[in-house]
């Protein structure tokens, strides 16, 4: 089996993880080129919203201790982190640590560490676009979704802790209420509606 370095996120797919998963929306969310750490990966994101919500990516927790650098290239949008509280050495998936929303724009970085969850959104009217260094490339790899990520705790919980939805023609945060704690939070601006 070859590596193939295309994927993209359907709204079928994405259903899994949206606030609102019986609202029309764009038939391809997101599309990815697959490039690992030596070329770097290519997300770029349709713009508008599905129910409310900005589009966005699936969200994912790395397996081990994996970090990841994304650079915004064009658009601007909110990138979101979460660390899941663990118990007895196992991350429990309706606990949060901590959240985090990082409002970004063509120029910017952000840092994503080991063990904390993210996802980027698009908030703006344009394409948003990033390059990341995440390892994904090689056959036994799949660029849809990659075997260094764990996705069923984001689609078990219907998505992270907080959900951005358009709110008077700016971004603001909804709570996910399938989530029973969150501790710590940093809503970087955002209003929480």
């Amino acid at each position: 089996m070859t590596f193939e370095p295309y994927a993209s996120r359907t709204h079928e797919k994405m259903k899994e993880v949206l606030m609102s998963p019986g609202a029309p929306g764009p038939a391809i969310h997101y599309y990815m080129i697959r490039g690992g750490s030596e070329k770097r990966n290519i997300t770029i994101w349709e713009s508008g919203t599905v129910g409310g919500e900005y589009i966005k990516t699936y969200g994912h927790y790395h397996v081990d201790e994996l970090d990841e650098t994304y650079w915004i290239l064009h658009g601007e949008g909110v990138i979101l982190q979460q660390k899941l509280v663990v118990e007895n050495g196992v991350p429990v998936q309706d606990k949060v640590e901590e959240f985090k929303a990082i409002s970004v724009k063509a120029g910017d970085s952000v840092y994503m560490p080991p063990n904390v969850g993210h996802l980027a959104v698009n908030t703006g009217k344009t394409w948003f676009v990033t390059a990341d260094d995440s390892p994904v490339a090689g056959t036994g790899d799949s660029s849809s979704m990659p075997v260094h990520a764990d996705y069923e705790r984001v689609k078990n919980m219907r998505g992270f802790a907080f959900y951005v939805i358009e709110k008077d023609g700016k971004p603001a945060l909804v709570a996910n209420k399938l989530y029973k704690e969150i501790r710590k939070t940093d809503f970087g601006g955002l209003a929480v509606i």
